[in-house]
């Protein structure tokens, strides 16, 4: 990748120590689509609020970047909920944007599961996807039926689960286990468990199960938990930013500068300070010690525990021994692909597909893990942005773009992680053009009319997800979402180091959406009673 170019999609300002304009409530650590949720509804509460963030531009996977004359999103492929006002995902977007952020909706079949040469679309609407659903397999009606009551059941014990994490640590463990009796059976039973409890039509199972890359764990190690969130929160359609995934940084950047805050770029934390067992600052990478009664963290929580506190802090050892308890989640790829021409001239679809070689998930990875060189890519997911985003056309006028991730192994680079980002040698990007081909290969093989249109390429590694997001593995949806993982008291907004909270998705769960109900949390849990009216508009309406 070459280095960037001045961009019109660079929102926040740059960070100078004489732009500071403390004394700050509270700071927040990484400007993620948590944390700038936290910022902002803070900030509507009366609270002034700086954000750090080490990129060249905020928004963390939300943000948008531009090259060669293409705009590609990093991390906002679609958004579900967002096509109804009344839906949480929705309220929250408008309240920490003022209603600024716009929406525009995909295909009515958002997402097509290929399994080989066979494809079943997932289209939105309970009716609709449930009736696409039995029309392609026939028989199984009673089991599609049971499934749709299942994802019911998992949304409505939600609010348990986030109660549980808000709650004071002395009454957590009498809450959770009160939570879990009431709770459905199979709420935190793997994925493929739970589907194969309804039906043994693996090809079904693996149609219910093929958003799996939406998490990063194929059903046997997923919970079914973020399964259920996942699959519900896309059952009304996919929707996508208009304007493209910039807007979502540039539109809640006002709102915290409403409270007299502000959201600094190329600002780098490379401390949380600690003094009197509280924390009470940051340090930054210029040597400045900025401080605020609150520091939020939105780095993970790998490198707030593992590398932002100090050696000394009261019970870090504790929290490095929690860690040990969590893994992180699957790395991967994604191919950036710009045409010469728009997407409508190309026929480019409004639709997710998701390539898989067949319905054995499981087997497939392990084959692929076994020997990369020569297995079949277990999973391939094709976007199309420009086609989702109706101002595309009139920004970059003739052009049109296309996204495809796949698993990407941080073991597979990790050979030049210590050389300096753009300058990686010519190894490097032959290994990176061998896997960009299979994926073009993939592409062709399901739109053999965009052969001979590409007109740029390039393919984002591990390393750059570390690079610009500071996820050392390259692990894009923070922690694996297993069983394990939601039985995690620790993993809640409010730490054991007072003035210390965590943020984002390693709170809740990953998405969008679930990293933002994260920094919904953490106000709650920063500002008290104070949060509480906020909390209760959002969950109840």
């Amino acid at each position: 990748m070459s280095s960037p170019k001045p961009s019109t999609l660079r929102v926040g300002r740059r960070y100078r120590s004489n732009r500071l304009n403390g004394p700050y409530d509270a700071i927040v650590i990484g400007s993620g689509i948590g944390g700038l949720t936290a910022a902002a509804c803070l900030s509507k509460l009366g609270k002034k609020v700086a954000v750090f963030e080490q990129h060249y531009t905020a928004g963390g996977f939300t943000h948008s970047y531009d090259r060669n004359g293409y705009e590609w999103d990093v991390g906002v492929h679609y958004i579900g909920d967002m096509g109804s006002e009344h839906t949480l995902g929705r309220r929250l977007f408008d309240h920490i944007t003022d209603g600024q952020l716009k929406w525009a909706a995909m295909d009515s079949h958002y997402d097509r599961i290929y399994l080989g040469d066979r494809h079943v679309d997932l289209v939105a609407g309970p009716a609709a996807f449930a009736e696409t659903l039995k029309a392609a397999f026939p028989g199984e009606e009673q089991a599609i039926d049971t499934y749709l009551k299942y994802l019911k059941q998992v949304s409505g014990a939600m609010p348990g689960v986030v109660l549980a994490k808000l709650m004071p640590a002395t009454l957590t463990g009498p809450f959770r286990a009160l939570a879990k009796r009431r709770a459905p059976a199979f709420l935190n039973r793997t994925t493929r468990e739970v589907l194969e409890s309804l039906t043994s039509n693996q090809d079904l199972i693996a149609v219910l199960a093929g958003q799996w890359g939406d998490n990063g764990l194929p059903p046997a190690e997923s919970s079914f938990l973020i399964h259920a969130l996942i699959a519900r929160h896309y059952l009304h359609g996919g929707y996508y930013p208009i304007g493209g995934a910039s807007e979502i940084a540039k539109t809640i950047i006002p709102v915290v500068q409403q409270g007299g805050g502000e959201v600094f770029t190329y600002a780098d934390v490379t401390g949380i300070v600690v003094e009197n067992g509280k924390a009470v600052g940051v340090t930054m990478a210029d040597g400045e010690t900025v401080r605020a009664p609150v520091v939020i963290s939105n780095a993970g929580v790998f490198n707030t525990f593992g590398k932002l506190l100090p050696a000394d802090a009261p019970h870090r050892v504790d929290y490095q021994s929690h860690l040990t308890r969590v893994k992180r989640s699957m790395a991967s790829v994604c191919l950036y692909i710009g045409l010469q021409d728009t997407a409508e001239a190309l026929n480019l679809p409004r639709t997710n597909l998701w390539l898989y070689p067949g319905a054995d998930y499981e087997g497939q990875l392990a084959r692929f893990w076994e020997d990369p060189e020569h297995a079949d890519i277990p999973l391939t997911y094709i976007s199309f942005p420009s086609a989702k985003d109706p101002s595309f056309a009139a920004r970059y006028p003739g052009r049109a773009t296309i996204e495809i991730v796949a698993p990407g192994p941080y073991e597979w680079y990790q050979a030049w992680a210590d050389k300096p980002w753009g300058k990686r040698g010519e190894d490097y990007e032959a290994k990176k053009e061998a896997y960009a081909q299979r994926l073009l290969a993939k592409l062709y093989e399901k739109l053999p009319h965009l052969k001979g249109k590409v007109d740029y390429y390039e393919l984002s590694t591990p390393l750059s997800t570390d690079y610009f997001c500071r996820y050392e593995r390259g692990e894009i949806y923070g922690l694996d979402h297993t069983p394990d993982r939601f039985e995690q008291d620790w993993l809640r907004p409010k730490t054991r180091i007072p003035g210390l909270y965590l943020t984002g998705q390693d709170v809740l769960t990953c998405g969008v959406v679930g990293a933002m109900i994260g920094g919904l949390m953490t106000t709650v849990a920063v500002s008290g009673v104070k949060g509480l009216p906020l909390a209760k508009r959002m969950f109840v309406g």
